[in-house]
């Protein structure tokens, strides 16, 4: 099943105009290779693409040689750079091609973005367009489902992920290989590759415990004890996740209320197809006692794809406080707060007193019933 992307119309539109170099970002197997091709498809010239996986193209993309970089790319109009945080010195290679072949559109995809991100921000501010890829997103999927199709195939998807190579799969089985293969070979090729960290267990079992703690507040201290190691050395390993694009933080709201908590983040993962594997548990929702969570983690991730691919930019928090009082997402948009509590398919009608007396009644609560509305 062919899915196209969200960002495909915005994507092709920068590289057409040239200007900016455009960096597509996203964790290993989202289909940013897949993504690119199609681009280049529609974009009129002759094009060179580069594997930077494979070592041939790297000493001279890291040379620094205007000469050297010139024998590469020759009288191509397009160059599309796949991988390209394998290359060192990327970003002022990129800076060098860009300030001397001003009208070369250059096109770059990037699996994790604490490398990349580091080096082209510093070498290429205000000559770069980025745009973040992720697996499948449910608005993804509403062109080609109705929203009766989509409510029925929500079980599937908490289950086993939205990785873009599950849609051709359609036994269990076949899904759950897939995702072993993913978590074994892929999920951390980059961060050990562009890191310090070696030690693939402590990294397993870190995200082990972050997929048992999913929408709850993570203590750093607790992890560390746990895991024998120091807690800067689980808030290495954690910034690293987020930055490879398995994990996200959310951060507790807080208006400086006395009894509100903000010192300690919750923790979700991009994919539930990646959690589920973490912890072996592909059992039904109705064999699970972690729906809740699953629901929770899925509704807050598909806002953010939305957000994300929709250029709206809102600030993201839960919120709680020391006398109980909490609810899952609060999103502030040009000031503007509104708060929702997730909940399977229990309705909550009201937000908390403490919420609404203080921040106002911008309240909604999501289920399987109205889910569209906030992720659609």
């Amino acid at each position: 099943m062919k899915i196209e992307r969200t960002i495909q119309a915005a994507l092709i539109n920068d590289l057409n105009e040239g200007k900016k170099i455009v960096v597509l970002y996203g964790a290993r197997q989202t289909g940013k290779t897949t993504l690119s091709n199609d681009i280049l498809s529609s974009i009129n010239g002759k094009i060179l693409k580069i594997n930077a996986d494979e070592t041939r193209f790297i000493e001279i993309l890291s040379s620094r040689n205007l000469d050297t970089i010139k024998l590469l790319i020759g009288d191509y109009d397009v160059i599309f750079i796949d991988e390209a945080q394998q290359i060192p010195e990327i970003g002022i290679n990129l800076k060098i091609i860009k300030d001397n072949l001003p009208t070369l559109k250059i096109l770059v995809t990037g699996s994790s973005s604490f490398e990349l991100a580091n080096e082209i921000k510093e070498s290429l501010t205000g000559q770069i367009s980025t745009q973040n890829l992720y697996p499948i997103a449910l608005h993804e999927l509403r062109k080609y489902q109705s929203i009766f199709e989509l409510q029925n195939r929500l079980e599937e998807y908490m289950i086993y992920g939205m990785y873009p190579e599950l849609f051709s799969y359609k036994s269990g089985q076949k899904k759950e290989k897939y995702l072993r293969e993913l978590v074994s070979s892929y999920l951390y090729k980059d961060i050990f590759k562009l890191s310090n960290i070696r030690n693939k267990k402590l990294l397993t079992n870190l995200l082990q415990l972050l997929a048992f703690q999913s929408g709850s507040e993570v203590s750093i201290h607790e992890l560390a004890k746990s895991l024998s190691v120091s807690q800067e050395t689980v808030n290495s390993y954690i910034d690293l996740l987020e930055q490879s694009f398995i994990i996200f933080r959310l951060g507790g709201f807080s208006r400086n209320l006395r009894k509100e908590i903000s010192k300690r983040d919750k923790i979700y993962f991009w994919d539930l197809g990646v959690r589920n594997m973490l912890i072996n548990n592909f059992s039904t929702l109705k064999m699970r006692t972690d729906v809740g969570i699953l629901w929770g983690n899925f509704m807050i991730a598909e806002r953010l794809k939305l957000l994300s691919y929709n250029n709206t930019f809102a600030s993201s928090f839960f919120w709680r406080t020391y006398t109980g009082a909490e609810l899952d997402y609060i999103e502030e948009v040009n000031g503007e707060l509104f708060a929702y509590e997730i909940k399977y398919k229990k309705i909550q009608k009201k937000a908390p007193a403490t919420w609404t007396e203080n921040y106002g009644n911008n309240f909604k609560c999501i289920t399987i019933n109205n889910f569209w509305e906030f992720v659609l």
